[in-house]
């Protein structure tokens, strides 16, 4: 049977639960892991504190033994008093037994980005028909003795059919740091009592995820030294501001911004550049592709890839849906030139008409489906704001942070245009990991946003520099 824990903690604690967000701005005083846990409620469970508290955070959370001596944790941590303000906290780690984590020096905390979760995104092998179980980065570090933690943000348990969503209206990319910073103490918490370094963590945010972690960077600044949890910060395919002469990319960005913030004033507070429910619309066109590959597709409507090419079949529209996927914002402009999930090979046409850097096609069409249904709208909007160079409250003290930076570009996702976005901050330890095939003229053709998790090498091209960095921090 399937265990769920609901975690609610005092602010004297972990976390704060007065229906709303915890502030990574709030003071606090300097107390031990045992001690955070205080007043820690299990619903379902008992209550708690200190080592026993610990203890229970593990054995009330549902565990999911994988391959090996791996297990995968999932506790559902509560945030708000709102039905959706739930957030869950993911733990993928070395076991010397059921139930008994093994002991790490290094940790890693991940964040998602758009619509995909902490499973979908860094367990996508995980269940998969397609490739061994064993090929996703999640597994990949845990394997090497990497202490592997994540999050799911709070729209990704919103379950499809949901009609109103004013419950997002105030869900804001200040929201999801907050969230972070709460999901970041517990994982801290829970690895001192289980034996591991009680010492802070690495940072690691993919796509929107990255964004996130630079605004929870930014006001962690504002804490005591001695009360910061990130030690080092991996940024991977993401830009938050443009390089000064970017002059053209901002404008987009600025376009980008009206249509979204039309949108938000009239009431939409769901979804992003895509429609409302973007994650349903993937799911779809995987179902699809899955069921009936080689029948015409009736999600979208002849021509739509030009005069004259009829009706896509269903393979078509995952394909191009992934190799040239800043191509569906038209007439919009993607965050970056010929922007895509995943490269592609084209045809006579110059339609992508297969994948580059992923044998099974198969592998496509899951990872569509395990999109979430819904997404929340503002961050979205906040961060083509910030791209467009308009005030946001996430940058004012980026020169602050001192961490040691990994950035992690695809060449044909946001690649090079996410390096300026490192030079913002105050750090003077920066590497650099471009996953690139081709020249930059390229770029459309070249490793994607989702290759650096998905591709056939990813685990030499990516995962296994990525592990040294961690290893030598």
């Amino acid at each position: 049977m399937r265990s769920w824990l609901i975690l609610c903690v005092s602010l004297v604690g972990l976390l704060g639960c007065e229906g709303g967000a915890v502030s990574v701005e709030e003071p606090r005083q300097t107390v031990s892991p045992e001690a955070t846990l205080n007043g820690v409620t299990w619903v379902g469970g008992d209550t708690g504190g200190g080592d026993t508290a610990g203890r229970a955070a593990l054995r009330f959370a549902e565990r999911e033994p994988l391959m090996g001596d791996l297990a995968h944790y999932r506790i559902p941590v509560r945030v708000g008093a709102g039905e959706h303000d739930v957030v869950t906290l993911h733990r993928v780690v070395r076991e010397r037994a059921p139930g008994r984590p093994s002991r790490t020096s290094r940790a890693v905390f991940m964040v998602h980005g758009d619509g995909w979760g902490f499973e979908a995104a860094f367990l996508s092998s995980v269940g998969s028909a397609h490739v061994p179980a064993d090929r996703s980065l999640g597994v990949f570090l845990a394997q090497e003795g990497v202490d592997v933690w994540g999050i799911d943000l709070r729209w990704v348990g919103v379950p499809a059919g949901t009609q109103d969503f004013s419950f997002m209206k105030d869900w804001t990319l200040g929201t999801h740091a907050a969230d972070v910073g709460t999901g970041l103490r517990l994982a801290r918490v829970v690895r001192a009592m289980t034996g591991s370094a009680r010492g802070s963590m690495h940072l690691l945010g993919w796509s929107r995820g990255a964004a996130i972690g630079y605004a929870y960077l930014n006001q962690e600044t504002r804490l005591p030294r001695g009360l910061r949890q990130v030690d080092g910060f991996i940024p991977v395919d993401m830009v938050v501001q443009y390089a000064p002469d970017e002059v053209e990319r901002r404008a987009e960005a600025c376009e980008r911004h009206a249509v979204l913030n039309a949108d938000r004033a009239e009431g939409r507070v769901e979804g992003g550049l895509l429609g409302p429910a973007p994650g349903i619309m993937l799911q779809a066109i995987g179902q699809a592709a899955t069921l009936a590959p080689d029948a015409p597709s009736e999600l979208v409507p002849d021509d739509v890839f030009g005069p004259g090419t009829g009706r896509p079949t269903n393979r078509r529209v995952a394909i191009v849906s992934a190799a040239a996927t800043g191509a569906l914002l038209a007439p919009l402009k993607a965050i970056t030139p010929g922007y895509h999930l995943m490269g592609g090979t084209l045809d006579a046409t110059g339609l992508p008409a297969g994948l580059a850097f992923i044998s099974h096609e198969g592998y496509l069409y899951e990872y569509a489906q395990r999109s979430a249904p819904y997404q929340s709208l503002n961050e979205v909007v906040e961060t083509e704001a910030w791209l467009c160079g308009l005030e946001v409250p996430y940058d004012d003290h980026l020169s602050e942070v001192k961490v040691p930076v990994l950035y992690v570009g695809a060449a044909g996702g946001m690649g090079r245009y996410g390096e300026h976005s490192v030079s913002l901050l105050g750090s003077q330890d920066v590497t650099v990991l471009t996953a690139r095939t081709l020249p930059e003229e390229y770029r459309a053709l070249d490793y994607g946003h989702a290759d650096l998790f998905l591709a056939d090498d990813a685990r030499e091209r990516v995962w296994t520099p990525l592990l040294q960095w961690v290893r030598a921090h």
